[in-house]
């Protein structure tokens, strides 16, 4: 097996199964976490983030799939993988959706268990606007013919909170996840978003995963990117899209206990916002005070990837103009 390669090595034990999921309100928003959390995760030492500058859109998701290869021939048994919506990631969903139509990644693909990361709800699961029928358009019907099992987030639901919680425990019976594939969502004064964890949500360390109140800035860039992306957006499809009140995501919780991290960063032409929101995000000094470290993250909730040991950062030369 093949030794991860890491631009930093620290002490990292990824998170498994919590002892009891517990419920927190902050405002309107709901958090779902780990009664007894690992405390000093907040705390890491920040992780000072190179980035990869690669020259095409096709080069990163080369990268990202060769980061997923890499990870099935660092371990035994079954390979956990979070997908990334939008633009991030659809080159490497193109790739392979091309290489599933044969046999080639077959060893691999039988082994993955496939999660989404963030929706919009309510919404149908058939909408255009849903992370589903996008994964579905660029990856193909081989892909999800030979994968393990693919579980997204169900946003036609009345229980919200009780299809999250069920969620969250398929995640923690499978380990915990090994590779997160992660971007960067721009946000008011260059702060920025990862999932769908919005400024001011209260999102803390041990929370895994939340249900919140569906912002604008959210919404409009939910929005944008699938259109930019391709996807053929009904009228009928973004009504419904725009009558969403809240938000599922992933939380902080569960990008500090993936084993391994792959952001990407590819459409700063269309989403110009993108430049400023990273260069905070790199440039940014994070407090040794625990309190005030964790306002910072609240604040610019892209930070909490500094506190991740183990990531690697694609992204392309018009992201650092």
């Amino acid at each position: 097996m093949r030794e991860l390669s890491s631009p930093v090595r620290q002490s990292f034990e990824p998170a498994l199964a919590p002892k009891k999921i517990s419920r927190r309100v902050h405002d309107q928003n709901t958090w779902l976490g780990d009664s007894d959390p690992v405390h000093d995760r907040l705390m890491r030492t920040p992780n000072h983030i190179q980035p990869e500058i690669l020259d095409s859109e096709e080069a990163v998701g080369r990268a990202q799939l060769e980061e997923l290869k890499r990870i099935a021939d660092s371990k035994e048994g079954d390979i956990v993988m979070i997908l990334l919506g939008g633009r991030g990631a659809q080159a490497m969903y193109r790739i392979i959706g091309e290489v599933a139509k044969t046999s080639e990644l077959d060893d691999l693909l039988k082994r993955l268990h496939v999660f989404t990361q963030d929706a919009l709800a309510p919404l149908r699961m058939d909408n255009s606007l849903s992370f589903v029928r996008d994964f579905e358009r660029l990856l193909g019907d081989a892909f999800f013919q030979k994968v393990k099992s693919f579980t997204p987030m169900q946003t036609d639901t009345n229980d919200l909170e009780g299809e999250l919680t069920g969620y969250i425990e398929k995640l923690a019976a499978l380990g915990g996840i090994d590779i997160f594939f992660l971007g960067l969502g721009p946000e008011a004064n260059s702060a920025s978003h990862l999932c769908y964890i919005k400024p001011g949500c209260g999102a803390t360390a041990a929370d895994i995963a939340g249900v919140i109140p569906i912002s604008e800035s959210i919404l409009e860039h939910h929005i944008n990117k699938f259109k930019v992306g391709g996807s053929a957006v009904t009228e009928r499809d973004e009504t419904e899209c725009r009558a969403a009140t809240h938000i599922l995501t992933l939380g902080p919780a569960a990008i500090l206990g993936a084993r391994r991290i792959v952001q990407s960063i590819v459409d700063a032409g269309t989403a110009p916002a993108k430049r400023e929101c990273y260069a905070r995000f790199l440039e940014t000094e994070l407090s040794d005070h625990p309190q005030t470290r964790a306002r910072q993250c609240d604040e610019n909730p892209g930070l909490w990837l500094r506190l991740h040991p183990n990531v690697r950062s694609l992204v392309l030369p018009d992201v650092m103009n």
